[in-house]
């Protein structure tokens, strides 16, 4: 059984990013369906940001809108919001009067409607100590205002600090076949020691893995993946081969390269001496959404080709632009 703050998660989530984060946004009708989706599936974790669009519509805009047309969901709803940025910019704020200017807006926005389970700083702030930043957060739950704090995209080092300061309930990071470092670099192995669920953001690799995008014309003209170093035109051939293996494995069981992307991440979880896994896999539409929640059931020998596979492959590109990967694995 999966928990999050000592409640009940289903072993996949929900990333509200798409919903909010792009130059043409679904309509808020097609947002509110594939929520409702999303929980009628069991994905009850969901995951949204302060920074997911504009001060003036963003995740919290939309979930206000969901809590007061299904206001019954709102227990049954584990949130997880990001946040912490100067408003408008990719510059994170973890002074006092940045923390708090950040929850109370989540909170405004909220209305009361929904509690705000878990808050984290979308990125930490390079001239703030970790243990300061988390000390303010801390104050919320202490005020009974916040369920937990969670840390998004940060080091094992960074783990440790944090969570002397205060439990940490949820460590944010990416992981999927196309990124596997927190593997390596400690991240999980210390979260599995320290008794805390990674949350595990792009499991299909930014939808890389679901073999949708052939090429980088596929790639929709006002989208962020253009800027990603991954997605140029010069290394998308190379990295187009992972997708390949992929959809060889998923011809083999009937299912789709996402599915089997998903299985993957969802088999880690609580194999080799690690903890809780949670992908939260991002969608738009309902029908994704039901693809998602029918991850594919991966045998050790699945696993074992998949191993084969990743030790061939190196994926080439760093996953952010260099502004951003330097406040990244922090």
């Amino acid at each position: 059984m999966v928990q999050l703050i000592g409640k009940q998660v289903g072993k996949i989530g929900y990333g509200m990013m798409g919903l909010t984060w792009r130059a043409s946004p679904p309509p808020q009708s097609q947002s509110l369906a594939a929520l409702r989706t999303a929980l009628k599936l069991g994905a009850n974790a969901w995951n949204g940001g302060e920074l997911y669009g504009s001060p003036e519509r963003n995740s919290l805009h939309v979930l206000n809108e969901y809590f007061t047309k299904y206001p019954e969901d709102a227990e049954k709803v584990i949130l997880s919001i990001k946040g912490g940025l100067v408003p408008g910019e990719i510059r994170p704020d973890g002074s006092k009067a940045g923390v708090q200017r950040s929850i109370d807006e989540c909170l405004k926005q909220l209305d009361g409607k929904k509690s705000l389970d878990l808050f984290e700083m979308a990125r930490l702030d390079p001239k703030t100590p970790v243990e300061e930043t988390i000390a303010h957060i801390a104050e919320y739950v202490k005020a009974g205002k916040l369920g937990g704090i969670s840390l998004s995209e940060v080091n094992a080092n960074t783990i440790r600090k944090a969570h002397n300061v205060h439990k940490i309930s949820a460590v944010e990071v990416e992981f999927s076949m196309w990124v596997t470092n927190i593997l390596d670099n400690g991240v999980a192995k210390t979260c599995a020691e320290l008794g805390i669920p990674i949350v595990a953001y792009s499991p299909l690799g930014r939808g890389f893995l679901t073999g949708q995008i052939k090429s980088p014309d596929d790639i929709p003209a006002d989208s962020y993946l253009r800027h990603l170093p991954r997605f140029q035109p010069d290394v998308f051939d190379t990295n187009l081969k992972l997708v390949a293996e992929v959809e060889k494995l998923a011809s083999k069981k009937g299912v789709t390269p996402g599915q089997i992307a998903i299985g993957w991440v969802i088999a880690h979880s609580n194999r080799n001496g690690l903890g809780d896994i949670i992908p939260i896999p991002g969608a738009t539409t309902s029908e994704r959404i039901e693809e998602n929640m029918k991850p594919a059931e991966l045998s050790e020998d699945d696993l074992a080709d998949i191993e084969v596979i990743l030790k061939k492959f190196t994926p080439v590109g760093e996953r952010y632009p260099a502004a951003l990967m330097a406040l990244s694995d922090q």
